[in-house]
């Protein structure tokens, strides 16, 4: 069987995702990658020039698969909006990848959340910044704005992800959504 290039490349990432949880970011080479996915490290670096870039890949398409699809006809409700954040936002907090990288390379993880913003992050703005406007003209989101007002919004959303396991002290999963689904209503009110 012939792969085509979209082929090889989720091939290739579905191979990282599986070395990454194995061993680590830190631990994982491009060689580990190129051998669970039955390629040559040429073949793995015609797609990505080094094994961070390809990482970074694998977490934006990770992310991408937990995010709700843009809808323009939603209905536009404060409480649908909300809804659906707080349902991506515990998707991602239930995602494999976070976990091995919350245990597995804590500093890393720290790094992509604290100290720069990457091509995840940017495209989740987006998607937020567009549901905030389509609240705003259904007039349940107040005004504003929008990209400042998702900005808020992924960093709060961000925040309770991240702290999530320490959040189980006083949140079990339920409370954790119901709080973080009054925190987000309240700030978009």
């Amino acid at each position: 069987m012939v792969l085509d290039d979209h082929d090889t490349s989720a091939v290739i990432l579905d191979a990282a995702a599986a070395e990454v949880r194995a061993h680590g970011i830190r631990r994982t080479t491009a060689s580990d990658i190129a051998r669970r996915a039955g390629v040559s490290r040429q073949t793995l670096y015609r797609y990505w020039p080094d094994v961070q870039s390809l990482l970074a890949a694998l977490v934006t398409r990770e992310l991408v698969a937990v995010m709700p699809a843009p809808d323009p006809g939603a209905p536009a409700s404060l409480d649908a909006l909300v809804q659906t954040l707080v349902d991506t936002a515990d998707r991602v907090r239930r995602m494999p990848l976070l976990a091995t990288l919350r245990h597995s390379d804590p500093e890393l993880l720290a790094r992509y959340v604290l100290e720069r913003v990457g091509t995840s992050q940017r495209l989740i703005h987006g998607l937020i910044a567009d549901r905030v406007r389509a609240g705003q003209a259904a007039g349940v989101v107040g005004a504003g704005d929008a990209g400042r007002i998702a900005a808020m919004v992924l960093l709060i959303a961000q925040s309770a992800v991240l702290s999530a396991p320490i959040a189980e002290t006083w949140l079990e999963a339920g409370a954790w959504r119901d709080e973080l689904g009054r925190a987000l209503a309240g700030y978009l009110r």
